[in-house]
């Protein structure tokens, strides 16, 4: 950085603070807007946020994980600007602690899937027989579901097997996902014979190709209502994204992942 003394021409010392201001300027143009997202948005999301930022020239920081993680995290202070959750519960919390700007909307509906490799010894049905007859034989192997306790999809998931009356004979075969896509990663690779995910994710070219699987019928769990919501700390980019996610062109790719659309966001 050059150095500036009382001999230093005024013109010179006018550039040089001209240039400095322009260097900040264009670092905080350069910084990306953070946003929070459940993994059942993984794929979607990024393709969404790729779009965005050609049109925008804006650049998006996308962290995924389970939808409670994420929201404790911004409980603590996490500097997220904006939060799309794959349980509305998550957003009614954060709301209720005085951390967001609104109660958000609701952009999708999720649905749950049975999964598994192709050729593999659990052929998928709505029914769940191939899993009860799994669990009958010598060597059941492992099961894939997200982690109940703060993933939202594996809550469903758990209340898809209960309703099944699998939930108790499934307990020592359980492997669980610290979120959705770590599900969809054992129940597809080998570490599980299949397993309950969410159908944005079986739907990807990453795994279409590899596996079966079969929606699973929503009367089965809670609905899995997916809302998001801007941060108090949410600047205009975070909230022009937002806006952007709610035009019929985003909601559309968010149809071709598999998720249902609200009738109007809300």
């Amino acid at each position: 950085m050059p150095i500036v003394t009382m001999r230093t021409p005024l013109n010179i010392i006018i550039s040089l603070a001209f240039s400095l201001l322009l260097g900040f300027t264009v670092e905080a143009r350069a910084e990306a807007v953070r946003v929070a997202a459940a993994s059942d948005l993984k794929f979607a999301l990024e393709a969404l946020a790729d779009d965005y930022a050609r049109a925008s020239g804006h650049k998006l920081d996308l962290t995924f994980g389970s939808s409670g993680l994420l929201a404790t995290q911004i409980l603590h202070g996490a500097p997220f600007q904006l939060f799309l959750s794959a349980d509305e519960s998550y957003v009614a919390e954060l709301h209720a602690a005085g951390k967001t700007q609104d109660a958000g909307e609701l952009y999708a509906l999720g649905r749950l899937v049975l999964i598994a490799p192709k050729n593999g010894r659990l052929v998928p049905d709505p029914e769940l027989k191939g899993v009860a007859w799994m669990l009958q034989s010598p060597k059941p192997g492992r099961f894939a579901i997200a982690n109940p306790e703060h993933a939202p999809y594996g809550k469903r998931a758990e209340e898809v097997l209960r309703a099944r009356g699998l939930w108790q004979a499934l307990q020592p075969h359980l492997v669980l996902g610290e979120n959705v896509s770590q599900a969809a990663q054992f129940a597809t690779s080998g570490s599980a014979v299949g397993g309950i995910v969410a159908l944005s994710l079986a739907k990807t070219p990453q795994l279409e190709s590899r596996v079966n699987y079969v929606l699973l019928p929503d009367t089965l769990h809670q609905p899995l209502r997916q809302r998001m919501v801007l941060m108090k700390n949410a600047g205009p980019v975070a909230k022009d994204f937002y806006r952007y996610l709610q035009q019929p062109a985003a909601r559309a790719v968010l149809q071709q992942y598999g998720f249902e659309l609200p009738q109007e966001p809300r």
